[in-house]
């Protein structure tokens, strides 16, 4: 990875030059969140030092059935699903990174299916360009976990950098789990789906890779939180410096209706009873906080506030 120092200020170059409009915008001192749709699946938020835009990645489709929810009646979840009203024979499920302009970095939070991923997703660079994002301007790609459509945008087919300035964050535990070489010889191949897909994405970057164990500021004003059980190192992320902080909380819950019923097993979840501790504290961190919270499959705009209801909580977009 030779020239990356200057890549590294090249990107820095074109975000000083592109976005200062977009930062010196942001000089309201109320906490109330300023939203502004840009195009259809672009949401930007304005919290005065700090720029979010939501980018829509398009949007997955699978059955429902009895298999998908581990501890709960198929019946129950279709009611759920109704209540919140959406289809009760499948599961919609949207992606959406998000990009954050903070101090002097312009961040990529995941990186969608890129070219991989089924039909009716892979829009993430097609949206880009909407919110006038150049992906040369991103300077820092920071990845929650593993799973491909989170991973998949990060290289194209042909093996070439998408975003070719940007300096690549990972957890480490997440990295030692699906990079093992004695994990990957013990699996089947049948079953190598997921180790495979993160090999191709990130081999040729070991080298450059920064791993970080989950609990540091990994950049001015962005916070890594442990948010095991969805995957061995999923973690999510405190974004400070605004008027009002922002939790990416990436699949703290990988479907909407979990927010709800935070108990419910999924079969999206690795570690199923750790997953669900998960949901639980850091859905009480972002209220406790009163931070926004953005999510790689939550509904809408995917940022917005969060309440308790009942035995779970609520989500509700900015409008």
């Amino acid at each position: 990875m030779t020239g990356l120092h200057d890549r590294f200020a090249g990107a820095r170059a074109i975000v000083v030059t592109g976005l200062l409009g977009v930062l010196l915008a942001g000089c309201a001192t109320n906490n109330a969140p300023q939203t502004t749709a840009l195009a259809d699946g672009v949401t930007r938020v304005d919290l005065g030092a700090v720029a979010v835009t939501m980018l829509r990645d398009g949007q997955g489709s699978r059955p429902l059935d009895a298999a998908f929810v581990r501890n709960a009646p198929l019946v129950d979840v279709q009611a759920a699903l109704a209540e919140a009203k959406l289809p009760t024979d499948r599961l919609e499920v949207p992606y959406t990174p998000l990009v954050v302009d903070v101090g002097s970095e312009r961040v990529l939070f995941d990186t969608g299916n890129g070219e991989f991923g089924a039909a009716g997703s892979g829009k993430l660079l097609e949206n880009m360009a909407k919110a006038r994002i150049d992906p040369r301007s991103i300077t820092a790609v920071v990845i929650s976990h593993f799973h491909g459509d989170h991973i998949n945008g990060l290289r194209s087919r042909s093996g070439n950098l998408v975003f070719p300035y940007a300096r690549v964050y990972v957890p480490a535990p997440e990295w030692n789990w699906w990079m093992d070489e004695a994990r990957l010889a013990a699996t089947p191949e049948a079953q190598r789906g997921g180790l495979n897909t993160a090999r191709r994405v990130f081999a040729p970057l070991a080298d450059a890779v920064v791993r970080f164990e989950p609990g540091v500021e990994i950049l001015p004003g962005v916070r890594s939180i442990a948010a095991f059980g969805h995957t061995p190192g999923h973690t999510v992320f405190m974004i400070e410096g605004g008027s009002r902080k922002v939790l990416y909380w990436a699949d703290t819950t990988n479907v909407s209706m979990f927010v709800r019923h935070p108990d419910w097993a999924v079969v999206f979840d690795m570690d199923a009873e750790a997953a669900k501790t998960t949901r639980r504290r850091i859905a009480d961190l972002a209220i406790r906080e009163n931070a926004l919270v953005a999510g790689f499959h939550l509904p809408g705009a995917a940022i917005g506030t969060l309440q308790v209801r009942g035995d779970g909580y609520e989500f509700t977009p900015l409008p």
